[in-house]
C-alpha cells in the first residue's frame, strides 16, 4: 500500500513494522517517526486505525481469558529465540530437548493439514 508520495520513512517500512507501533514496542524516535508519517498518508493512517480497531476489540472480547503459565513460558521462550535469531518464524526449533518447540511436526506442503 502507498499513497505515491514520498516520504521521510515509506509506506512499506510502516506496514512492516505497524503492530511494534501499536504495541509501542519501538524507539521513540521512530514512533515519532511513523506519527508523522500517519500524519501525511491517509491510506497507512486507514491502515493503522483499523488495526487499531481489531486490537481493541480482540482486547475487549478475549482479554479476560487467563493464560496459562506454561503456555506463555512457551510463547515467550520461543519469541526470544527468533529474536536472537536462533529460530526462524513459523519453522519447528531444530533444537533437541527444546521445551518451547515441543516435538518436531512432520513436513507439509502448502495446503495441507493434519485433517484426514
Amino acid at each position: 500500500m502507498s499513497c505515491g508520495e514520498p516520504h521521510e520513512t515509506d509506506c512499506a517500512e510502516v506496514l512492516e513494522h505497524l503492530y511494534e507501533y501499536l504495541d509501542r514496542e519501538m524507539p521513540d524516535g521512530d514512533r515519532v517517526k511513523f506519527a508523522e508519517h500517519f500524519d501525511e498518508c491517509a491510506p497507512c493512517l486507514e491502515k493503522y486505525g483499523l488495526e487499531e480497531a481489531v486490537k481493541k476489540l480482540v482486547r475487549r472480547c478475549c482479554g479476560h481469558d487467563d493464560v496459562p503459565t506454561d503456555l506463555r513460558s512457551k510463547v515467550m521462550g520461543r519469541i526470544e529465540l527468533i529474536r536472537t535469531g536462533q529460530a526462524v518464524p513459523d519453522q519447528p526449533v531444530e533444537q533437541s530437548g527444546d521445551p518451547v518447540a515441543g516435538p518436531a511436526a512432520p513436513a507439509r506442503g502448502r495446503g495441507e493439514t493434519d485433517l484426514a
